[in-house]
């Protein structure tokens, strides 16, 4: 699937997986090497993560039901978890730096293609 921000008119992920199981959701990027630029994990229902056995740093973009960013958190390390999001729907996983080089800010429209 592919990820845009309407708002900023940029792609956030062209190559973009869903985790939409438990074990899905669990495993997530877990022992993977890296996340290659302009890919990415859409975790669905998901309002916050664990980055336990990660090997890389990730910028992880909180969605509500509006497909509207609600909060974002950049380059977090592995061993990290980050806090509950209170109205976050999904989750949208990236290679860090994404969020810094699209602009993406709290408050954009992020549309979300098959």
């Amino acid at each position: 699937m592919t990820v845009t921000n309407v708002t900023r008119k940029t792609v956030l992920a062209a190559n973009c997986k869903t985790a939409s199981t438990f074990l899905a959701r669990l495993r997530g990027l877990q022992f993977r090497k890296e996340l290659p630029p302009g890919h990415g994990l859409l975790l669905a229902p998901c309002n916050s993560i664990q980055m336990f056995f990660m090997r890389f740093p990730i910028d992880a973009v909180f969605i509500d039901s509006e497909n509207r960013v609600i909060h974002i958190c950049e380059g977090i390390k592995p061993w990290r978890v980050s806090g509950i999001i209170r109205n976050a729907r999904c989750v949208l996983e990236l290679p860090a730096g994404t969020v810094s080089s699209t602009g993406t800010a709290t408050g954009d429209v992020l549309d979300i293609q098959p």
